[in-house]
């Protein structure tokens, strides 16, 4: 057999292996390695939902899938090229992800008899079961040859058992012509103040890999994946999470305010306060609070002291800050809400995606309560909706959800660090002149934004009070009826005009024909994916992204206006879409849903494009 190497425009590998086999470790590893090189990137962590599951069975399986490319990459992937399974269970768990054309490298030291019953499988050859015999098989003794790799390196069993992904890792390198630079600057970074003595192993075994794939004769084929044009500028690899609470910081620099966030740790929302944590230099403040109401409480009180105030959750955490949410909506303190959305309802799937929580985030508060929401449409566009958001609240006086989801907040992208000096200035309206009478009145509104002023303690001169009884726009208690309703249409009303000051909707293809695709949230890069496969059918279609769905952006109706249907893709059962139908109750909209706790795959979209049509 003639070893060829094959250059290729993209390819999608998948790591899996149970929990404690470092599948997270080796899929960021190499999707970070692939970052550096230059290529286009979409990852996706798929945790399992049980915090200890049995050993070697198939729920306790943990899956990283990478997506690389020559050119912009939007999505981690439908299928693989490549699955890495390390137990029977992860093959078994992900071979009905692997494409016709697949290769599938598993650990032949796992595959012994406990580990089939284990997983579940019924015969003596998994991959008959599967119906997977025609792939291209690499049945390798990685434990075995992990190991003997280091024998002599002074590890205990238990350690040297850990470096399988690495050996692994080695592997993948060498069959997607990935350097091995990168691997030994991360060992060194992470292990030379703690744990000096594992660096050398870790690179050992590794390397060991890497010319293990280089010497068998089980792999036809290498490949290559060139890096793609890229805006110059300096990238790195960073996920939802991280990107969403540097955005919060660049907008507390732009802003001039302290960022103060006050959590409780909840999946998979809890790496935004972790991020936020270590950067105490850059005037962030966090409290791990005892529970959600008292974390959304302390930022709400961080914003009556004139900070920019953040509170991170996910669904059930979002249902026990509601009540306070309606105080900050009554009181009209700024204040920016992020709910990384989980499959739901209750505790439901806690490590797997859903946009199961707009209902939520648009009505779930009691009384008229109306909130701005912002949604981010990939792990680096985090960043932008987080700023957004925080500009929103800050200059609108007025709580900001920002709908992130786990898909984004765990995914990772290649991401153009910018410039502050791009961004612009965040001019939050604070209170400087006391008025004739002498007297700050706190309700009186900008009549152009409706928004009030901000004043903070300790002016004087300014003294008023706020919270979660209705007043009048002298800041007086008031049980008016009339004062009420006027109250509440103009926090409605001041939602509604911050369309002023957000971009218009814009549509990618055709201003007009037949059919529009619209999604919100993280379905963008499934979304055009799809679109553009369709597009090379022959089939003309146009695609919108809602990054704003309340307000909604103020050209939408001119938009919808124009096509005879429009197709709106979420993962849920349609709650963005019987939003939009009690906007546009005249207007013809159809529905590509999907509630399984997972990404779309562009496949299912495209089929409903067809269908559609």
């Amino acid at each position: 057999m003639q070893h060829k190497v094959i250059d290729t425009n993209d390819v999608v590998i998948r790591f899996a292996g149970d929990s404690g086999d470092g599948m997270q470790l080796t899929g960021s590893l190499f999707a970070d390695m692939s970052a550096i090189y230059g290529n286009g990137l979409s990852t996706f962590p798929d945790y399992p939902a049980e915090i200890r599951a049995p050993h070697g069975t198939v729920s306790g399986v943990s899956g990283f899938q990478v997506h690389i490319g020559s050119d912009k990459v939007n999505t981690p992937g439908d299928y693989c090229d490549m699955l890495v399974a390390m137990n029977p269970a992860a093959l078994k768990a992900n071979a009905k992800w692997c494409k016709p054309t697949a290769m599938v490298l598993v650990d032949e030291d796992a595959f012994d008899e406990a580990g089939m019953t284990k997983a579940g499988f019924k015969t003596e050859n998994p991959f008959e079961e599967l119906h997977i015999e025609d792939r291209t098989l690499i049945i390798a003794p990685i434990t075995t040859l992990t190991i003997e790799s280091l024998k002599e390196s002074g590890l205990d069993q238990k350690a040297i058992l850990k470096c399988k992904n690495m050996f692994t890792l080695g592997m993948a390198c060498f069959i997607y012509s990935r350097p091995l630079e990168y691997i030994y600057q991360y060992l060194e970074k992470k292990f030379s103040k703690k744990h000096p003595e594992v660096i050398a192993p870790n690179k050992k075994v590794l390397n060991d890999g890497f010319n293990y794939a280089a010497n068998i004769q089980a792999i036809p084929n290498t490949y290559t994946v060139e890096p793609s044009p890229k805006q110059k500028g300096t990238y790195r690899n960073i996920t939802g999470n991280q990107a969403t609470a540097w955005g919060l910081l660049a907008a507390s620099e732009k802003s001039g305010l302290p960022l103060f966030c006050g959590s409780y740790p909840i999946t998979p929302a809890t790496g935004i306060l972790e991020e936020l944590a270590i950067h105490k230099n850059l005037g962030a403040k966090t409290v791990q609070a005892e529970d959600e109401i008292a974390g959304v409480c302390t930022a709400i009180g961080a914003a009556f002291a004139g900070n920019l105030a953040v509170t991170t959750t996910s669904g059930p955490g979002l249902s026990l800050k509601s009540e306070a949410l309606g105080l900050a909506v009554m009181t009209e303190l700024p204040l920016v809400v992020v709910d990384v959305q989980r499959a739901g309802p209750s505790t439901g799937i806690p490590t797997k995606t859903e946009q199961t929580d707009l209902n939520q985030a648009l009505y779930g508060r009691n009384g008229e309560c109306p909130m701005a929401i912002v949604a981010a449409h990939s792990p680096a566009h985090c960043f932008d909706a987080a700023f957004q958001a925080a500009k929103i609240a800050l200059e609108h006086m007025t709580p900001v959800m920002l709908l992130s989801e786990g898909f984004l907040g765990n995914g990772s992208e290649p991401w153009l660090i910018p410039s502050m000096a791009d961004y612009p200035a965040i001019n939050p309206p604070f209170a400087t002149e006391i008025p004739e009478d002498g007297k700050f009145k706190p309700f009186q509104r900008d009549p152009e934004t409706l928004v009030r002023k901000w004043a903070v303690p300790g002016q004087k001169g300014f003294e008023h009070r706020v919270g979660g009884l209705e007043k009048n726009h002298n800041g007086v208690l008031s049980s008016d009826p009339a004062n009420h309703e006027l109250m509440c249409a103009e926090r409605e009303e001041k939602i509604q005009r911050i369309a002023n000051f957000i971009p218009e909707l814009e549509v990618n293809g055709a201003k007009s024909g037949k059919l529009l695709v619209v999604g919100w949230g993280g379905t963008y890069g499934h979304i055009l994916s799809a679109v553009d496969e369709v597009r090379k059918e022959g089939v003309e279609v146009s695609f919108a992204h809602f990054d704003f769905v309340k307000p909604l952006p103020k050209n939408t109706t001119e938009v919808f206006s124009a096509f005879d249907k429009i197709l709106v893709c979420e993962l849920n059962s349609g709650q963005f879409a019987a939003y939009l139908r009690n906007i546009y109750p005249d207007m013809n909209f159809l529905q590509c849903n999907k509630v399984q706790g997972q990404p779309f795959l562009v496949q299912e979209i495209v089929e409903s494009i067809k269908k559609s049509l």
